[in-house]
């Protein structure tokens, strides 16, 4: 048996035992290092709140923890060292949107969660199943905004964002929420400006567009049109730019069209290249239809001025401004491609700004799975692009949806705060989604596959970007309430609202200026005119001619009847001729007439009286006038044979 006894586990001079309390001391100065700065952090922004105490609702760092934070429940889900971790991630002095505190198996009011205000233009995500509060977290960063004087725009779908116009109503239960939050809850309205899709004023101020301004990338993706069509109309916008056709709506874009596949357009059609008969058509017919579902009043004039959306109050308050559409359901492509054209407008007509301390304009893009949900690739690109390119003139972005899957990768890949609410993993589908989330998280002390289906109403997993643009560590959130009312106004407020808007009286009535449909139905008209009188004048020839055509065939017939007649004539003229030459002669007028002898024994014609009186022979009246003329010939010869006869 050995001498020698074996080392207990555990001894003093175990180099496994040293490491483990060398690491305990590390992670207990660690804790203790975390918990200072959390108290210094909070220290601070307790004296940036009194400094900036005048400045009334203004979001405002968090107030100062009485007390380090509490040891973490036996089933919290976050050790001491990772919830100071959290504190010391959200912690800053500049001005910020207080989301609300950390959840660690209940609220921990003395670690907030906050949003910095100058990175609220690096875009968000807002997304949850439906019914876990998006659209109250939505009303709350509104809020915040509003009251730090930067403006907000954001489509309100089901109408109950109407109520940030009107003070919140207290209750027992809202107070009991907030007291445990630590929120110091006072209920207040915000400036609020309603608009509407098209005529629709009692909901709002119209907005419109001109489908020139609207563009055919934005058209084709609400016509449903494919890549080949897309291009196509292209064309035809390009035609109509270089040949001064202004086209305000879309009878002006029908009129084009219709005018292309005429008789008088088909050269000009030829002349585009690429634009077939067969396609226009399609087009014209996508239009047709489109009109027919009442989209005719989206577009025309007085075109909305976007920086509208960027005004703020005499107070300094940014003024939220809310596109009522209760009725997307029936026109969802419409009413995403129209905020997607708000956003491109806003894109164009900014300055480039660099980064401000805090954003010109935040855009909230409700149901974002509308935009993205059967867009093109040319789609696609240009909302990648706004979405990447948009920060640098001073506008954030934050997509409302239901899912991140419905948000692309390379839109996804460009936000930096996100807010996740509850997650349903109730297919298979929905497993996966789950899981795919799950993995675009940093890592953190959750199971996030886990916690995101059991996180309450109000709950969210909250990741932003801190003062240096740095990831903040991942935290499970229990958000503040809204102030305003968080139930729709009723439909007079709202009304008598939009009535006293100032913008009301420049857009409120629509304008109807001569555009392409009325160039291009004058051009037809007189083109049409020029036609008829064409018609009209070749007509009028076939007709002279034709009679033409009669009265040379007439006096050919008379020309031939009148051969014809003389040469029937000819032969019994020339006899008559003949006969009145011979008649000249004595002795054959004897013969014919033999009366006119004077016979002796007759005592008549011895009359002196008689003879004085006897007309002169026939044969001498006939030679005086036989020749004059052929007629006379044979009246005369006509003249004779009845003479002859009658003696």
């Amino acid at each position: 048996m050995s001498d020698t006894t074996p080392s207990v586990p555990g001894s003093a001079d175990d180099p496994e035992v040293a490491r483990l309390r060398a690491e305990a001391e590390a992670a207990e100065a660690e804790l203790r290092l975390a918990r200072a700065r959390a108290d210094l952090a909070a220290a601070e922004a307790a004296a940036a709140k009194a400094r900036a105490a005048a400045g009334g609702d203004a979001a405002t760092p968090a107030p100062a923890p009485a007390e380090a934070p509490a040891p973490a429940p036996a089933d919290a889900p976050l050790t001491d060292a990772q919830v100071a971790t959290v504190a010391a991630g959200y912690a800053g002095t500049a001005p910020a949107l207080d989301l609300g505190v950390l959840v660690n198996g209940g609220p921990v009011a003395s670690v907030p969660v906050r949003i910095p205000l100058a990175m609220t233009n690096r875009h968000g995500l807002v997304a949850g199943a439906t019914g876990t509060g998006k659209t109250r977290t939505l009303q709350l960063l509104a809020e915040q905004l509003s009251a730090n004087g930067v403006p907000v725009f954001a489509a309100d779908i089901k109408g109950d964002l109407s109520g940030v116009a009107a003070s919140g109503v207290s209750s027992e239960k809202l107070l009991a929420r907030t007291s445990a939050l630590g929120q110091e809850w006072t209920p207040r309205a915000y400036p609020t400006e309603f608009y509407a899709l098209g005529d629709d004023a009692a909901s709002g101020v119209p907005v419109r567009a001109t489908v020139s301004g609207f563009g055919p990338l934005l058209l084709s993706r609400v016509l449903g049109l494919n890549a080949t069509q897309e291009s196509s109309l292209g064309l035809v916008f390009r035609y109509a730019d270089e040949k001064g056709l202004a086209l305000v709506d879309l009878s002006d874009l029908r009129a084009v069209l219709t005018f292309l596949t005429s008789d008088e357009g088909k050269s000009e059609l030829k002349d585009l290249g690429g634009l077939s008969g067969a396609t226009a058509g399609v087009i014209l017919r996508e239009l047709v239809a489109f009109s027919a579902a009442g989209a005719d009043t989206f577009f025309g004039e007085p075109e909305l001025d976007v920086t509208a959306f960027l005004r703020t109050t005499a107070q300094g308050e940014g003024i939220v401004s809310l596109l009522e559409v209760p009725h997307v359901a029936s026109r969802p492509e419409l009413y995403s491609t129209f905020l997607m054209y708000l956003l491109a407008e806003l894109y164009e007509v900014l300055p480039e700004v660099g980064d401000l301390d805090k954003p010109k304009l935040v855009f909230f893009f409700d149901e974002a799975h509308l935009l993205f949900r059967e867009a093109s690739k040319a789609f696609l690109a240009a909302i990648t692009q706004t979405v990447r390119l948009i920060r640098s003139k001073g506008v954030g972005v934050f997509f409302v949806t239901q899912t991140p899957k419905d948000v692309p990768a390379d839109v996804l890949a460009q936000l930096g705060s996100r807010v996740q609410h509850a997650l349903r993993a109730f297919t298979p589908d929905d497993a996966t989604a789950l899981r795919a989330s799950v993995r675009t998280y940093p890592a953190s002390g959750y199971d996030l596959e886990r916690v995101l289906q059991e996180l309450g109403t109000g709950e969210a997993i909250v990741t932003v970007m801190d003062e240096r643009g740095v990831p903040t560590p991942v935290a499970w959130t229990r958000l503040f309430a809204p102030r305003a009312s968080m139930s729709p106004i009723p439909a007079a407020d709202l009304a008598a609202a939009v009535s006293a808007s100032p913008l009301f009286a420049r857009y409120g009535t629509p304008i109807d200026r001569e555009s392409a449909r009325e160039i291009l139905a004058a051009r037809m008209q007189a083109a049409t005119e020029a036609r008829e009188a064409a018609e009209r004048a070749k007509q009028a020839a076939a007709t002279e001619g034709r009679v033409r055509q009669a009265a040379g065939r007439d006096r050919q017939g008379a020309r031939r009847g009148a051969e014809e007649g003389a040469a029937r004539v000819r032969p019994a003229a020339q006899e008559h001729s003949r006969t009145a030459v011979a008649l000249q002669r004595p002795d054959v007028a004897a013969r014919r007439h033999p009366r006119s002898r004077v016979d002796e024994d007759d005592p008549q014609r011895r009359d002196p009286r008689h003879l004085r009186h006897r007309p002169p022979p026939l044969s001498s009246r006939r030679a005086r006038w036989a020749g004059d003329h052929p007629r006379r010939i044979a009246s005369g010869i006509v003249e004779v044979s009845m003479s002859g006869s009658s003696s």
